[in-house]
């Protein structure tokens, strides 16, 4: 069963008032499993425009991603977050497809990971499998693998682009590299014209 995800995009405008929240939240979080991917590292907006927060939490299932929002625990914590703070949240459902079939030798295993997280428009869905048929050069080398690519999707708040895509690399290093590597702007020229899209390389979580 493919995993779910949640992606909250956030503007902290009182970081000790939003501090109650983030206790409260974390401790239900905690109680129900799921497990954080990423927040608060590194990140880098490479393109298009996204807040200055960026979450990445990842749970058995899209299902119980959505109840979870939902639920007792986190409607508790919820509103202490509102007062402090701007959010586009989005739930969605993970990806269990091929990957991108590794290309020479892929980049050493980092203490943290990366991730790039895409919300994508696609105005030309014909033309745009051209562009998905010629990244996968890119994220085969550098060892990308797909968590979301497309899949069931829920904007609980604020406003996303209509797909979401989140991918998986070694380290952030590897992460940040794709983007920049000519394997990958040869691929983002095939994208011009048939999509928008906002991408942020984003820093595996470690511990903070």
């Amino acid at each position: 069963m493919p995993k779910g995800y949640w992606i909250p995009h956030l503007d902290v405008s009182n970081p000790e008032g939003f501090q109650a929240y983030r206790d409260l939240a974390d401790a239900a979080h905690q109680r129900f499993g799921s497990k954080l991917l990423a927040r608060g590292g590194r990140r880098e907006v490479v393109e298009g425009t996204m807040r200055p927060r960026n979450v990445l939490r990842e749970f058995n299932s899209f299902d119980e991603a959505l109840a979870f929002y939902h639920g007792p625990e986190y409607s508790r914590a919820h509103p202490l977050r509102e007062p402090h703070s701007e959010c586009d949240f989005l739930i969605v459902e993970g990806y269990d497809g091929p990957q991108p079939p590794p290309i020479g030798t892929p980049p050493a295993i980092g203490k943290l990971k990366g991730y790039w997280i895409v919300h994508v428009d696609i105005h030309d869905p014909e033309g745009y499998k051209l562009y998905q048929a010629a990244n996968a050069a890119a994220f085969g080398k550098f060892g990308g693998r797909f968590l979301i690519r497309g899949g069931r999707s829920q904007t609980m708040e604020g406003h996303l682009r209509s797909r979401a895509v989140v991918l998986e690399f070694p380290n952030y290093e590897a992460a940040r590299d794709c983007y920049r590597s000519p394997e990958y702007q040869a691929a983002k020229a095939l994208r011009q014209g048939k999509a928008d899209a906002d991408i942020a390389v984003v820093e595996a979580f470690g511990g903070n």
